[in-house]
Formats: structure tokens, C-alpha cells, sequence
């Protein structure tokens, strides 16, 4: 079947918003489709050629930052901080691991975001709910609420600034194995992690001294490591207005980010954000989870990649701790069955979200970790590999996650909770999950 940027519009597209000025909608994206890409197709491609090495083990794929991105926040410092413990969690995996790790952030475009219902009420007044900064904002006052197309153009300048500040550090040396302290965060002196996170920074500089003493020439990876961006392809006409075709590959390519991902809830096989997803040749991610039966994920498999293009599908799964024993090893097999080959991502908190009893929104670290070592043994069990972890986390010290090496309780939420939508790790444990995962592979290497 044909398919063009714009066959989605065919469909019916969820978690959409509804514009009231459709010409201004149409000059914004308009706009939009004539600015230079974000990316570009080389390494969108250098990334699945990745993806595709994890799918065999041989890498492992990490991928975190921010729930939903602020535009009023996209500030030097801010994006540095979250840059710094992306970098300092992936050096606790390779150190763990001991293999190459894909570092790929939820940036520099995750503004927006799906919601359960398409009004919210607060003391007998009903509005439209906020869905992210690409859409609206979220003060609760109608002018607020009311979707403005000038914003999808506000989103591509702030996701422009932030590649080219991130692209900045790490040419500029920021991301250089030899040098790690250019990754300090300052708060991480004062944390119970900071002794283990040392002795790590030590054994890896001890091995590139040891390898260059040696060899007499430099590990190319420790000077300059590759990122990536991506963000849930959630607004399609955003998402359509930087779709471009390469004339080099004869191929369309979303050039506003490296890996887009579909959502749970706008997975459906006969919807608009899988009839533009199929069309595209990034590397795509899906979440799935218990909602899933065995012929729509097995479906969702074989039309996003009907040529089993190694790196070209990522599944993202997410079930909460109570419920992955149950769930996961259907959908392994649901796979299997399809003779496809996908890279296996565990996203641990968005099935373990849930509401202290004042109504505040957090997530226990506890229960995050189950659900990553659950996925890990499951995955084992079943000739499966687990090839990547999926993050929502903040190189800010917030308080939004309970537990970790501080013991933060529900009384403590309250002390710096900053998210609009989700609660994030804070860095220190976002670095406890990290130190969690190493830990477990060294003993798993074990005889």
C-alpha cells in the first residue's frame, strides 16, 4: 500500500488536540516544513546499525531524561545537569556490563504528552487538560489551556537549541571517558553512592591508561561518544512537517528526532500514528504492555517491520512490577512466533505510577527495581534478552520518586516535586538503578 507523510490523516488519530483556528494551525506547520532538520539520515542510520548490534547482544541501549520537556527550561545549565547523569549512568553500565552502551536521551523534543482524559475540572470549572508545551501550557485558565499552533514552531526552536548545545559538549571534549569530572554534579559528593560511582571512574581510568600504555594509541570511544535523541511521535503533524525524503536512499526519514517511539494508547493497528510510523525508515520504538493481546502485538510487529530490518524495532514493555510475571512471557512468545527479530527495552516506571494518600503522583523506587530484575530473569528464562532500559529521570535533585539511597518517603515529595506530568528519578537514583544493573551482571558472569 502507498504511503505519504500525510496518509495518516486518513485514520483516526488519538490524543490529538482540537485547534480552533485551522489556518493558523496550517501556516504554523506550513513553516515548519520548510525549516532545516533537526537530524540527519546518516545518523539515524549509524543508530540502527546499533540497535541492530544490541538486538544481538552485543550492546545495550539506554535511553532516559524527562518525562515531558519545558520550553521556559531549556537552559544551559539544565540541559548540561541532564546530560552529565545520562553520561555518568552509562558509565556505571559499561563499567557493569562491559559492553558498548547506546546512549540515547528523551530530548530535544518530548513536549508532548497523552493524557486519560481530554478536559480536566478543578472546583466545578472544566478545561481542556494540558497535553505538553508543544501544545498548550498548563496554568489552569481557559487562555492557558487553548491550543496554539505558534507553539509547535516554539517546540522545533527549543529542540534545535538543545541538539546544538549537547552536540556542542560533547565535541568540545564534556563527554571524554579520561576526563569524568567534567560530569560533576556537585549534590553527588554529598550521596551514600558517591564512594562506589569513584571506584568506578578509577577502574575505567586505570584500564585506558593500562590499554594506552600498551598500545600506545587512545580507545576511540573514550574521546567522544555518540547521543541521540527521541521523543514519543505523539503530535503527527508536528511529527509529519519534518519528514523528509532522502533522494541518497530513496527513503523518508522523521528528521526531528533519531528514534521516535508510539505510545500504549495510541498503538492501534488500524490508527494514524501506525500508518506514519510504518512509513518511516527510523528506528522506531513501540510500548507494549499487559493490554496487548497476542495477535495486536504480533500484528504491530509485522506491519512496522515487514522486511525484519535488524535494528529497525525497539519494544519498549511496560507492566509494573505486580503484573510482569504474567505478562511478559506471552508477548516473548507472541514474538517469537513471528520469526521477527526486535531489540527488548524495559521501561519500569510507568506501570509502577501510582498516588500517595494526599493525591500526589509518585513512583517507589523499590518497585522500579523489581520490575528490572523480574524483566532480566524472565527474558533469561525464556531464550529472551533484555537489550536496554527506558528511563524517566533528571539530572535535577528532585524530590518526585520515593526511596533510594536517601530514603525518601511520601512526607518528602513535597520538598522540590517539579513535574507537570510524571514523577522522574533524581539523579542519585537514577545512578542506583544504573550501580543495580551492574551489580547483577557481574554475578550473573560469575561461574
Amino acid at each position: 500500500m502507498s504511503w505519504r507523510p500525510a496518509s495518516w490523516q486518513s485514520r483516526k488519530a488519538l490524543q490529538q488536540p482540537t485547534y480552533a483556528d485551522q489556518a493558523a494551525l496550517e501556516g504554523a506547520v506550513g513553516q515548519l516544513s520548510k525549516l532545516p532538520p533537526l537530524v540527519v539520515s546518516w545518523e539515524i542510520e549509524a543508530l540502527r546499525e546499533r540497535l541492530a548490534a544490541a538486538q544481538r547482544g552485543e550492546q545495550f541501549l539506554l535511553q532516559a531524561g524527562d518525562c515531558a520537556e519545558s520550553l521556559a527550561e531549556c537552559e544551559s545549565d539544565r540541559i548540561a545537569k541532564q546530560l552529565k547523569v545520562i553520561l555518568q549512568l552509562s558509565l556505571v553500565l559499561l563499567h557493569g556490563l562491559k559492553k558498548p552502551v547506546i546512549r540515547v536521551g528523551r530530548m530535544a523534543g518530548q513536549y508532548a504528552k497523552p493524557r486519560s482524559a481530554d478536559t480536566e475540572t478543578r472546583d466545578g470549572v472544566t478545561l481542556a487538560c494540558y497535553r505538553g508545551d508543544i501544545v498548550n501550557r498548563p496554568e489552569f485558565t481557559p487562555e492557558a489551556r487553548e491550543p496554539d499552533p505558534q507553539l509547535l514552531l516554539r517546540g522545533y526552536e527549543r529542540a534545535g537549541l538543545t541538539l546544538n548545545f549537547v552536540r556542542a559538549l560533547i565535541d568540545g571534549g564534556f563527554a571524554d571517558l579520561h576526563h569524568p569530572e567534567y560530569w560533576d554534579l556537585g549534590f553527588l559528593h554529598h550521596s551514600p553512592l558517591r564512594v562506589a560511582y569513584e571506584r568506578i571512574v578509577r577502574d575505567i581510568g586505570d584500564s585506558l591508561d593500562f590499554f594506552h600504555a600498551l598500545s600506545g594509541s587512545q580507545v576511540h570511544e573514550a574521546r567522544r561518544v555518540d547521543f541521540y535523541a527521541s521523543h514519543e511521535g505523539l503530535h503527527l503533524m508536528y511529527e509529519q512537517a519534518q519528514t523528509r525524503f532522502i533522494p541518497r536512499s530513496q527513503r523518508w526519514y522523521n528528521l526531528s528526532t533519531h528514534m521516535p517511539w508510539i505510545g500504549l494508547r495510541t498503538a492501534q493497528l488500524d490508527g494514524a500514528h501506525v500508518e506514519y510510523f510504518r512509513g518511516i525508515s527510523n528506528p522506531i520504538g513501540v510500548k507494549v504492555g499487559a493490554a496487548m493481546d497476542d495477535a495486536w502485538l504480533q500484528e504491530l510487529v509485522t506491519t512496522l517491520n515487514p522486511q525484519n530490518q535488524p535494528g529497525r524495532l525497539t519494544l519498549i514493555h511496560r507492566f509494573g512490577a505486580r503484573d510482569i510475571e504474567k505478562s511478559l512471557p506471552r508477548l516473548i512468545n507472541a514474538v517469537r512466533a513471528t520469526g521477527h527479530s526486535v531489540l527488548w527495552v524495559c521501561d519500569p516506571m510507568h506501570g509502577n505510577t501510582e498516588s500517595t494518600k494526599s493525591g500526589v503522583k509518585t513512583r517507589r523506587l523499590e518497585n522500579i527495581q523489581q520490575e528490572l530484575e523480574l524483566a532480566f530473569q524472565i527474558h533469561a528464562a525464556h531464550g529472551s534478552a533484555l537489550g536496554g532500559v527506558h528511563l524517566e529521570m533528571t539530572g535535577e535533585d528532585v524530590t518526585e520518586c520515593t526511596g533510594g539511597a536517601r530514603g525518601l518517603s511520601d512526607a518528602d515529595l513535597a520538598r522540590d516535586y517539579r513535574t507537570q506530568v510524571d514523577p522522574r528519578l533524581n539523579y542519585e537514583q537514577a545512578l542506583e538503578l544504573g550501580m543495580m544493573i551492574a551489580e547483577r551482571s557481574k554475578k550473573v558472569r560469575l561461574p
